[in-house]
């Protein structure tokens, strides 16, 4: 197997290893922006409802936040990646529209479907349509920077939106846990570096490469983070991956691990494994973990760690953003473009 830094040096066309390394940077300037984002009064508004429309890169933001909040968000709070919104969005509904390239179709529709129900719209983007009906409709645009790829922005989905929530008082300030998330993972860094003696984002690569992921973690809070890994691993490493959660994946899916044909030998299974999981969980994940062992399945475990909980899930994401760029460099393939999301766009267009 080739040098990593070598084909770092050939493959990463675009750098998306610095991209990655900027996360922590991309989650401070984001408290920033939200801070300083102006609102239009909406800051007085009583809610009832809360929705985050958003497609790709720009809605896992969303998932991130719900996931944070789940345990102290007072209103009804959906993330909606559809071109329609629910039907329960009307004029005591806040809808923030999330669009890094601000041209996203189901999310402009969104737009235009929360505008025709008479509810708040915020718009964050980077501009393009989004952000030029928001301004005609005098909505509120959080501006973020331009030129990364959505999911490199995540630090721009997730800051940004959770702070312009709590400024609607619709969840307590999360500036400092967000600080604190940013420093723990500026201070690993060194550690996921090519020229690192003892890499453990590449070793999970390496244990990776050849195979199909499948991620589960648990409903209570990383949830998302397994969606993450699973997108990243899409995007950047060019190969397939699934993801799902306990417990709901144990009534279903966890049948089809019955008879594995010849794929066996092609699988591996990672289990995000958090300290506060549900107790249930935490049984649930140590029987399943042993019954595929049994049926000779690569089980891998990974622990979040320490530290507080926005702090686990974003230390965990730059763990598992950083093996999915070893594994497409593994692979062969630059891990920024998505050519064939470029190519559906464009058979889209053609469509009308």
């Amino acid at each position: 197997m080739k040098n990593i830094i070598s084909l770092k040096k050939q493959l990463d066309s675009t750098d998306m290893y610095g991209k990655i390394s900027s996360m922590p940077e991309h989650l401070e300037h984001g408290v920033s922006i939200g801070r300083e984002a102006k609102l239009h009064g909406m800051e007085v508004e009583t809610f009832r409802y809360l929705v985050v429309a958003g497609m790709g890169g720009s809605a896992i933001g969303g998932d991130l936040v719900k996931s944070y909040l789940s345990s102290s968000i007072q209103i009804p709070f959906a993330v909606q990646r559809h071109y329609a919104l629910p039907n329960f969005v009307n004029k005591h509904t806040i809808v923030i529209c999330s669009s890094y390239s601000g041209n996203t179709e189901e999310t402009l529709a969104a737009y235009d479907d929360a505008l025709s129900r008479g509810a708040k719209i915020i718009a964050i983007t980077t501009g393009g349509t989004l952000a030029r009906k928001a301004a005609a409709d005098k909505m509120p645009v959080v501006t973020i920077p331009s030129g990364l790829a959505p999911r490199a922005a995540l630090g721009y989905s997730f800051a940004p939106l959770i702070t312009i929530i709590s400024r609607l008082g619709l969840c307590d300030n999360a500036d400092n846990d967000i600080r604190l998330a940013a420093a723990a993972m500026r201070g690993e860094l060194a550690a996921y570096s090519p020229d690192a003696e003892d890499n453990p984002a590449l070793k999970l690569a390496e244990q990776l490469h050849g195979s199909i992921p499948i991620i589960y973690g648990s409903q209570d809070h990383f949830d998302a983070v397994a969606t993450r890994f699973k997108g990243q691993i899409c995007e950047n490493s060019k190969c397939l991956a699934f993801a799902n959660i306990f417990p709901e994946f144990n009534h279903n899916e966890l049948v089809g691990w019955g008879e594995l044909y010849e794929f066996k030998d092609k699988l591996s299974v990672l289990m995000l494994r958090d300290r506060e999981d549900h107790a249930r969980n935490k049984a649930r994940m140590d029987i399943v973990k042993v019954y595929l062992r049994e049926k000779g399945v690569d089980v891998i475990e990974i622990p979040t760690g320490a530290g507080g909980y926005l702090e686990r899930i974003f230390r965990t994401i730059q763990f598992v953003d950083f093996a999915s760029y070893y594994l497409g460099l593994l692979n062969g393939v630059d891990p920024t473009p998505v050519k064939v999301i470029d190519y559906l766009k464009t058979k889209l267009s053609e469509t009308g």
